[in-house]
C-alpha cells in the first residue's frame, strides 16, 4: 500500500481496530494487519503516536495493566466520543469510496463498480 494513500485515514483505522474490544498497542497493530489482509503492516512508530493523539483528543482512554507474565502494558479503550468519531469516519469513507469507484469505472464513466447508486444518496 502506498504511504500517501494512508494519510488522513490512520486515526480511523486505529479506531476501527479498537471497536471490538480494548487492546494494547501491539495487539492493535496485529489487528490492523489481520483485518487488512496484511496490506497495512504499520510500525509501532506510526501507531503509538496516533494512539497518543487520539487519547489527547478524547477518542480513546488508556490504563496500565499487568499481563500474566508480569509485564506492564497500556491498554486502550474506545470512548463514546471515539465511537462517534469512528461512525463519522465510516460515513465519510463510504461516500469517498463510492465516488472513487464511480470515477475509476471502466467503460461507461457513470457506471459504479459495486452495487448501489453511483453517488451518495443521503
Amino acid at each position: 500500500m502506498e504511504g500517501d494513500m494512508l494519510k488522513g485515514h490512520l486515526d480511523a483505522i486505529v479506531l476501527a481496530a479498537l471497536a471490538g474490544e480494548p487492546a494494547h498497542g501491539y495487539a492493535i497493530i496485529e489487528e490492523i494487519r489481520r483485518r487488512s489482509g496484511g496490506v497495512f503492516n504499520l510500525p509501532e512508530g506510526t501507531v503509538y503516536p496516533a494512539l497518543h493523539r487520539l487519547e489527547k483528543a478524547g477518542a480513546v482512554n488508556s490504563d496500565w495493566t499487568t499481563a500474566p507474565n508480569g509485564r506492564r502494558r497500556r491498554v486502550y479503550t474506545l470512548t463514546p466520543q471515539g465511537r462517534a468519531s469512528l461512525d463519522h469516519h465510516r460515513d465519510v469513507w463510504r461516500d469517498f469510496a463510492r465516488a472513487i469507484d464511480t470515477m475509476m469505472a471502466s467503460g461507461d464513466p457513470g457506471a459504479p463498480l459495486g452495487d448501489g447508486p453511483p453517488w451518495p444518496t443521503r
